[in-house]
């Protein structure tokens, strides 16, 4: 049960790899652009990449934060704050709210769309941040209405998944994460 779990894990890590960076690239245009093969151009060396990984509470256009970001000085280490702006909607947080646009961002409802229905189905996430109609928006059946051929079927589908789960959502969230980190493990991406 646990390698199958692992199989699935590097499955999705593998499919998210080059449509994140594809994601970040087409919405947030930084120069050079990330790519998704060298991962000694992703994290925090990179200023968009960089930006999405750093936590709200601190400010990364502010060189000296940027610094000690990328230099893992005291009262910089990621794993100590929460909430990356990735997370956030239109990447920003709101410092007097936190759950506002919390899990909200464009890459994640693209990330899960990738993952739980299909990839072609994380081109078109206009007005799905709220996450209510995303699996219904999703789901097709299982033959297609032109062809009359079957189609596949959505791993919301297979778990039987009909909304959004908590769950669901640190799963994708850590995915993101390690999507855009420059880590070659998934247990110390950020």
């Amino acid at each position: 049960l646990r390698q199958g779990a692992d199989g699935a894990w590097g499955d999705d890590t593998s499919k998210l790899k080059s449509l994140v960076a594809d994601w970040v690239n087409c919405e947030l245009k930084p120069n050079p652009p990330v790519d998704p093969d060298d991962k000694n151009c992703c994290g925090f060396v990179n200023d968009v990449c960089g930006r999405l990984l750093c936590p709200t509470e601190l400010d990364w256009s502010n060189p000296i934060i940027r610094a000690g970001i990328r230099d893992r000085a005291d009262g910089y280490v990621m794993m100590e704050m929460p909430w990356p702006a990735f997370l956030y909607k239109k990447y920003m947080a709101n410092p007097d709210n936190l759950e506002e646009g919390l899990f909200k961002s464009s890459l994640l409802v693209q990330a899960f769309k990738a993952i739980f229905t299909s990839p072609s189905s994380a081109k078109d996430v206009a007005n799905e941040g709220d996450g209510a109609n995303i699996i219904a928006n999703n789901q097709h059946t299982n033959r297609d209405v032109h062809s009359g051929k079957k189609v596949k079927t959505h791993i919301v589908q297979i778990i039987k998944m009909h909304k959004v789960t908590p769950r669901s959502i640190a799963y994708i969230s850590c995915q993101v994460s390690v999507s855009f980190s420059n880590s070659l493990s998934s247990t110390n991406s950020v």
